[in-house]
């Protein structure tokens, strides 16, 4: 079944530049788009005037007017749309099962009449199963970033940790017809965090650096047969990784970076790399799951 690539929209601008952003994302990748906005009545506790048909309309409206939007400005792309009747993180959530991507504005309206508050995609971003872009705005459209600019993916770990956040980073890649960066960031381990084992292994390669240079290429050798197209730029340097990966390059086109799926005892966590690029970064991040 061919995958899909899914968007939120609130009728915010923020959301207007994530549905942008992610038609133009399925035309290069020859995807359908599926537009959703999610809407679940909820009567305030308020001296207000409230009326369930009205908002349905409202609602039903806000869809529409996106899906219409999409549909003449992309009139070769197939654009399905569907108000969710769930609250909002559960109803991207489930909408994002089976998607090849999950597309978010970084801001939304309120709590009250909105679902793309940042809290609420913090909150997706941690528990989506699929990889989630968070799009930031200019004016209602996408941060305008140069045609040419690189992809660029934070690699850690070893071959397989890493495999699914090469696959997205490759493939944003190759559909763009540019380079892609692919970067490492090291740091010195305290020194109670050195063991025989691990000084014995970075002795063979001449050192720490050198040992982190063969680990990129490792990982990165599978993708570059699968992608042979694509131009790899390998960056290893050492410092946190977060800041490493934000000035890696001046222009990206897209930021790719991985979240370990795992549960900490206060509920999923997007870790502090993903936190460091998606406050700071101009460009669209890509969050992608992996073990």
């Amino acid at each position: 079944m061919k995958r899909t690539l899914v968007v939120g929209v609130d009728g915010s601008p923020e959301s207007r530049a994530a549905a942008d952003w992610a038609a133009r994302e399925a035309v290069r990748r020859d995807l359908p788009l599926h537009v959703v906005h999610a809407w679940l009545w909820q009567p305030l506790a308020l001296p207000l005037v409230q009326d369930r048909s009205t908002e349905a309309r409202r609602a039903e409206d806000t869809l529409r007017e996106a899906e219409g939007e999409l549909t003449q400005r992309y009139p070769g792309l197939t654009v399905t749309a569907e108000v969710l009747s769930d609250a909002a993180v559960p109803a991207l959530l489930h909408a994002a099962k089976g998607a090849e991507l999950l597309v978010l504005g970084t801001r939304g309206h309120s709590a009250l009449v909105g679902f793309l508050l940042g809290s609420y995609g913090q909150q997706v971003i941690a528990a989506a199963e699929c990889p989630v872009v968070s799009v930031r705005s200019a004016h209602g459209r996408p941060v305008a970033l140069p045609e040419l600019g690189e992809v660029v993916v934070g690699q850690q770990g070893g071959v397989e940790e890493s495999a699914e956040v090469l696959r997205i980073a490759f493939e944003a890649a190759a559909v763009r017809k540019v380079p892609l960066r692919a970067v490492r960031a090291w740091s010195l381990p305290p020194v109670y965090g050195y063991s025989p084992g691990s000084l014995w292994i970075a002795d063979q390669f001449g050192g720490l650096e050198p040992y982190e240079k063969a680990a990129l290429e490792q990982a990165l050798e599978p993708w570059r047969l699968r992608y042979p197209q694509v131009e790899v730029v390998e960056h290893v340097e050492q410092g946190s990784a977060g800041h490493v990966l934000l000035t890696a390059s001046s222009d990206p086109q897209l930021l790719v970076v991985g979240r370990k799926v795992r549960e900490s005892s206060v509920g999923t966590r997007i870790g502090s790399v993903a936190h460091a690029v998606l406050h700071h970064s101009a460009c669209p991040v890509a969050v992608v799951p992996h073990p």
